[in-house]
């Protein structure tokens, strides 16, 4: 028997928080007792029992596992350090016997190509390791001047109103950030990140849709003022004031410490096993997490195509998250079509795709609206920021000034005179 299943298993008998975080299904084990060990440790979990050495020997078929002998044999397994290590090798083994079972399959009914190259990259997504560190280069002790001030309460928004309004991003509590596409969702949530991370905090943005590539280059020039056009070729189409400035903007976003996961089809387990990660690899910084966006979480369950319970199950399960690792979550949402139709095309919480638990479960529900979207000629670059739902203060709407160019926003002058 796999001695990674038997250490895997003894990690979750030490450390039962594992168990929620862990991205390992108990069909992924190999050996049919360790599967069916695992399971129960699932059910004793889900009712609330604890998942220990004392608890598990009260199995009335504690002998079908090998008695209490076994159970301590995988106690004595246990090294929590290597976890993350054993969950990748577990995986990986589970991968290449459904590689080998597609094979099988498919050659017993005669499948296209086609057909088999989509199986075997369906498993292959199943990836921990799709993270990218914005600050590579820098080491531990950058941090060590500031380390004892760490009295950090709420994670600013970086915009003033909004700060006023929300008291900046709380922790346990779910801010979803929803609007149309080209809105400026993405804009607005790297805008967020960045923010919190120069005041001390450590975004973790997990990106389903944007690869890690773009996103940098996004940051660069919102931060720099740079057009993303001109991101796509910045040798020939950067002028010389602009290169002058590259190194010190990377300098800039560097002391964000973001840290970008961009792995599609991420489940919730995924993220929090990552999350669980880097609080491990920062212990001084709180983590603040960003999700680009709530329908593309892939579910751990499967509710043969019903999107509203997959929503409500993804919904209370990033209200959980955010609860266990006491930390602020942002959630990005796509809105339905029905706003098109409106003549006041601001968005309104009906508009939010499976709307009822998302509204439910969030704590601040935040909605983008530009008069420049609708009105291809204005010149007008103001974004109502609609604070729709705030469970700890008022409602109401904010403008900020966002240069669609180069994504970058920022606070709007207080209420100047404008002359016609």
């Amino acid at each position: 028997m796999s001695i990674a299943e038997k250490a895997f298993l003894g990690c979750l008998m030490k450390a039962e928080y594992l168990l929620k975080d862990t991205v390992v299904q108990p069909e992924q084990l190999e050996s049919t007792r360790h599967k069916e060990l695992m399971q129960r440790m699932v059910e004793l979990n889900r009712a609330g029992k604890n998942v220990d050495l004392i608890t598990l020997t009260t199995l009335p078929d504690l002998h079908s596992f090998g008695g209490m002998s076994y159970l301590s044999e995988l106690l004595s397994y246990a090294d929590l350090e290597k976890f993350e290590g054993m969950e990748k090798l577990i995986l990986d083994l589970w991968k290449e016997r459904e590689k080998r079972n597609i094979i099988t399959v498919a050659a017993m009914n005669d499948w296209e190509i086609a057909k088999v190259i989509a199986e075997l990259d369906r498993i292959n997504q199943s990836k921990m390791q799709d993270h990218t560190s914005i600050q590579q280069a820098l080491s531990e002790i950058y941090e060590a001047p500031w380390e004892d001030q760490q009295v950090l309460k709420s994670a600013t928004t970086g915009i003033k109103k909004l700060d006023e309004v929300t008291g900046g991003f709380q922790d346990g509590e779910v801010t979803i950030l929803a609007a149309r596409p080209s809105m400026g969702k993405t804009d607005v949530m790297l805008h967020f990140a960045k923010m919190s991370g120069w005041t001390g905090f450590l975004p973790l943005v997990f990106s389903l849709e944007m690869p890690e590539k773009q996103i940098t280059s996004r940051l660069i020039a919102s931060t720099g003022g740079f057009n993303r056009t001109k991101m796509r070729d910045p040798k020939r189409m950067l002028n010389e004031s602009q290169k002058n400035r590259w190194s010190d903007v990377i300098g800039d976003l560097n002391e964000t410490t973001m840290q970008i996961f961009d792995g599609a089809g991420q489940t919730i387990a995924e993220m929090r096993a990552k999350t669980r990660k880097l609080m491990n690899t920062f212990p001084n910084k709180k983590p603040i997490l960003f999700i680009d966006y709530l329908t593309l979480i892939h579910s751990d369950q499967f509710y043969g195509g019903n999107s509203h319970l997959q929503v409500t199950e993804i919904s209370k399960s990033i209200k959980t998250m955010a609860k266990d690792f006491d930390c602020p979550v942002i959630c990005l949402a796509q809105l339905n079509r029905s706003v098109e139709s409106r003549a006041n095309k601001r968005p309104m919480m009906s508009d939010i795709r499976e709307s009822g638990s998302v509204e439910q479960d969030a704590d601040v529900i935040l909605f983008l609206y530009r008069e420049a979207y609708y009105d291809k000629d204005s010149q007008d670059q103001t974004l109502e920021i609609i604070v729709s739902k705030n469970r700890n203060g008022p409602v109401g709407s904010i403008s900020v000034n966002y240069n669609e160019y180069t994504g970058k926003i920022e606070d709007q002058k207080e209420k100047s005179l404008t002359l016609q």
